[in-house]
């Protein structure tokens, strides 16, 4: 017999999206009980990790306007974005900002007192909301202080969520595995919103964290939801090497300089009007052109890469803005960014692609949402413009979190009980139990997981073509079928091989999509660089992907929403 725990609403995922969610939910309606269940503690959520800022017009008096944001946020997206959902982003984003600060958000100033806003990709304004460079860790820290004063919030710390229980496909909870005790559970809840982060550490050179497995996307999968636009994979500037660590495009907005071996800042003959402040797909395109032709540095670890120069900033600019990327430089690559330039390359940083949803936040499975990177509810189209997507968990978080509290309540007040058949539980059971734990096979699964993300780094990576995305998808569909699903600790506490070999799983499924999706839109659009395809094509194209489950995944295509900006030539 499955032990059952019983709440009203279940988010799963505890970064920006999932908090801003459950203080949503929270004060929509007090008499609901929500849970957190993530298998991180909060504050180890990866959204700790963004440093850059939240984009917002904020000083309309200044020359700003909404209407820039909304179309800077569409044409950065290739016109692949929904176009009312970037609206409804720029509209909402402002509200968020001083939500923040009365909940005391530490933001950097003006010398006036006002909030400041530096300059990043892509924008025509200044727009990005910051606190020196530190900003994901403050807002978490904002809104975990703000979600524990709610009594009807309980957080699930270090439990991993495993599949989506439904009926006639209205959502019922999940299944998950309490991680301290080993204890196999049933989540159940009239109302459910995944905010569990993208799948970034499906590529080896990844500015994620270990923990960014696409296990929410994964199960949302499996439980028959669509995933859209996953080919869409976004590759930041700038990563240090080897770790692959980011250094923020503040580094950018604040007047850095991108150049090659012969000290050129070679960025003006790919975008003579934004420099290096162009859009991050061009900007990663454009390096990896310079690598490709001869003019790039050799890294110690023998990898090629280019420099980021900040010297000319000076040392107190640098301590002011940029004190968090300073101290990662001098740990991590030994350079201090005041004295000298630091090794870049173009590096996996963001999944445009996600659970598909509707502007709301809606899934196609009734009582279920999902808000934040793991979602698509196609406000990135084919690019992300950097510090949207702090926008974006804010914004859809809150949207999300109300709906969510609405539809409990009205289940509640009708006495809606939640009852799952037993079988889908057994059929959990037995997928995870008897097809990994109790797995036997002599493929280390760890050696898996490197081999995957490393034919995703050589076969997925800025540039594509169809010989390549064809031999990486040979190559992962043969990792599916080698015999890795083994668990060799047997220890039922905290048995963190059990989870990783779980990660690696849904992994796999997810890495065969974005190759399936990349295979399919034979065309070059934002972060999806098609050699053999070079052109966008809006005739073809203009629409986007959905992938839905099977023995492989099923490729169909869904429109997209244009108000009032028709698709023109892209140049910065």
């Amino acid at each position: 017999m499955v032990d059952s725990i019983s709440q009203d609403v279940l988010i799963i995922g505890s970064g920006l999206a999932g908090l801003r969610a459950a203080i949503s939910s929270a004060a929509t309606n007090e008499k609901l009980e929500i849970a957190v269940v993530s298998k991180v503690q909060v504050m180890r959520s990866h959204s700790v990790s963004a440093e850059g800022g939240t984009a917002a017009v904020l000083f309309e008096e200044e020359g700003d306007n909404q209407e820039s944001h909304i179309y800077d946020t569409i044409k950065g997206s290739d016109f692949l974005a929904d176009q009312d959902v970037a609206e409804r982003l720029v509209h909402d984003t402002p509200y968020e900002i001083y939500q923040l600060d009365h909940w005391g958000m530490p933001w950097s100033r003006r010398n006036d007192g006002r909030i400041d806003q530096r300059n990043f990709g892509g924008y025509s304004f200044p727009r990005a909301t910051y606190a020196q460079d530190k900003v994901g860790f403050y807002e978490m820290q904002t809104l975990y202080d703000t979600s524990l004063k709610f009594d009807n919030i309980r957080f699930y710390n270090e439990w991993f969520c495993t599949s989506i229980l439904s009926d006639e496909n209205s959502f019922r909870g999940v299944t998950a595995i309490e991680m301290k005790t080993g204890n196999f559970f049933k989540l159940l809840a009239p109302a459910g919103i995944i905010c569990t982060g993208g799948a970034g550490r499906i590529y080896s050179f990844s500015t994620y964290a270990y923990s960014s497995t696409p296990d929410g996307l994964d199960m949302a999968y499996r439980a028959g939801i669509g995933l859209k636009d996953m080919e869409f994979v976004q590759f930041h500037p700038t990563g240090i090497l080897p770790s692959g660590i980011l250094i923020t495009e503040g580094a950018r907005g604040e007047g850095g300089y991108l150049i090659n071996s012969g000290g050129e800042r070679f960025m003006k003959k790919y975008a003579p009007e934004k420099l290096e402040l162009a859009s991050r797909d061009i900007v990663s395109r454009a390096m990896i052109r310079e690598i490709q032709q001869g003019r790039g540095f050799k890294h110690e670890s023998g990898a090629d890469c280019l420099k980021l120069d900040l010297t000319h900033l000076g040392a107190d600019r640098i301590k002011e803005r940029l004190a968090g990327i300073r101290d990662i430089g001098i740990k991590f690559s030994g350079v201090d960014i005041i004295d000298d330039p630091i090794e870049i390359t173009p590096v996996c940083h963001y999944m445009m692609g996600g659970i598909h949803t509707n502007i709301d936040g809606a899934t196609e499975m009734r009582g279920l949402w999902a808000a934040g990177e793991v979602a698509c509810n196609s406000v990135h189209g084919a690019n992300r413009l950097g510090a949207n997507s702090t926008s974006e968990c804010l914004v859809w978080g809150r949207i999300t979190g109300e709906l969510a509290a609405r539809y409990a309540s009205s289940s509640k007040a009708a006495s809606v009980s939640i009852s799952v058949s037993p079988q889908q539980v057994l059929e959990e059971e037995k997928r995870i139990y008897d097809g990994i734990f109790r797995g036997s096979g002599e493929v280390n699964p760890y050696q898996l997981r490197r081999d995957l993300t490393d034919i995703m780094d050589a076969k997925a990576h800025v540039f594509r073509d169809e010989e390549g995305l064809q031999e990486g998808l040979r190559k992962v569909m043969a990792l599916k079928s080698s015999s890795w699903k083994h668990v060799d600790d047997k220890a039922k506490e905290y048995n963190t091989n059990f989870i990783n070999v779980m990660e690696i799983d849904s992994m796999l499924r997810i890495a065969e999509i974005v190759l399936m999706g990349a295979l399919s839109r034979q065309e070059s659009r934002g972060a999806h660089a098609r050699t053999d395809y070079p052109r966008r094509d809006d005739v073809n194209f203009l629409k986007h992907t959905l992938a839905y489950y099977g023995m492989q995944p099923k490729i169909a295509w869904h429109p997209i929403t244009i108000t009032r900006y028709a698709p023109t030539e892209r140049k910065y």
